[in-house]
């Protein structure tokens, strides 16, 4: 299939910066994705891969060649977007035959390749049906079969789930990540939701104002942030941040006092701890607030409690029942504390 270098790159238009140098090595029938907030320069970045844009500095690399002045159409990439882009007056089938109509397939193939690729996102039994005469899911699964039957060398996807709710999401999530492991092609995923990203990716790039703020596996990522905006920005509900002060290993905070961490640090300090490592516990120390909050999903329960003007997010037991206003105390779990430094939002080690 293929492995994409990003060497160096960045992205301006005048004065405004997209895209600041992103270095990244994809290896061959990878799955990676771009993770962050819109505005952060993942969908630019991916844009540059496929040679819609050009960048500014640095090279795109693709198994050892450079790409900068490759035209898109001979990239041999396939791309999925947000809008299923599919030709409303031809059938799925037509539609998934496109591209190789295009590319000049030989006729007597087409049939066969259009057949597998269906097959692979089942929809065989609506290859006759126009796209207006199909859900959401389908459709994109349409789109999806399209990319398929050309047999590209990199698969590149444009928050290809934003439309669908979040059932056919889960089922969509499922479906790429099969058809991805089987066809063994190098995907490059561009997404908001960090639970796309959690699921699906071998590596995740979490970027935010054009820069890569961390590049790791799923569980790297969650457990082991390189600062505070990748701590908050992957985990549902997020790591709670709490900006306080450490002394002799004590950290204090309003409603908060937590002692005996192993740190040499001191000064401000932002202590990290995920709803999951705290636990609801009348006889600790560490924080003290009233309820806020209490919201039952069936399998646990979220409490949310306000300590001075921070609200803290905990995952409790799903009996777990209180009073808004009740006094509530709760501890932390020493060894899944994080620390980060206030100024910088680095991590602190």
């Amino acid at each position: 299939m293929a492995r994409i270098e990003l060497k160096n790159i960045q992205k301006k238009w005048g004065a405004v910066w997209g895209v600041r140098d992103v270095n990244l090595d994809i290896a061959d029938e990878e799955f990676i994705v771009f993770l962050g907030p819109s505005g952060c320069g993942k969908t630019t970045t991916m844009r540059m891969i496929s040679g819609l844009e050009d960048p500014s500095e640095g090279d795109i690399v693709m198994d050892g060649e450079v790409m900068n002045d490759v035209d898109a159409r001979d990239r041999d990439v396939a791309m999925v977007f947000q809008g299923y882009a599919l030709y409303p007056n031809m059938s799925i089938y037509e539609n998934i035959r496109f591209p190789l109509r295009m590319r000049g397939v030989p006729k007597g193939d087409h049939d066969r390749l259009i057949k597998r690729a269906a097959e692979l996102v089942e929809l065989t039994d609506y290859l006759d049906r126009k796209p207006g005469a199909l859900s959401g899911g389908q459709r994109q699964r349409a789109a999806l079969a399209r990319a398929i039957v050309r047999q590209p060398h990199v698969f590149l996807m444009d928050e290809p789930l934003s439309n669908l709710d979040a059932k056919l999401r889960q089922h969509m999530r499922v479906q790429i990540k099969h058809i991805q492991r089987e066809l063994k092609i190098t995907t490059v995923y561009v997404t908001h939701d960090q639970i796309e990203a959690m699921t699906l990716a071998d590596r995740i790039v979490i970027m935010e104002k054009g820069a890569i703020q961390q590049i790791g596996t799923p569980d790297e990522i969650y457990n082991d942030p390189a600062n505070t905006f990748v701590a908050a920005f992957i985990g549902s509900p997020p790591m709670n941040l709490i900006e306080g002060t450490l002394e002799n290993g004590t950290f204090s905070a309003e409603g908060v006092r937590v002692e005996g961490l192993s740190t040499s640090h001191s000064g401000a300090i932002t202590l990290g701890v995920r709803p999951e490592d705290c636990a609801v516990d009348p006889a600790s120390t560490h924080l003290a607030g009233s309820v806020y909050g209490v919201e039952p999903t069936g399998d646990m329960t979220f409490l949310t409690l306000k300590a001075g003007e921070k609200l803290i997010e905990v995952k409790a037991d799903r009996e777990y029942r209180a009073d808004l206003n009740a006094a509530e105390k709760v501890r932390f779990d020493l060894s899944r504390i994080y620390l980060f430094d206030t100024a910088s939002g680095l991590r602190l080690r």
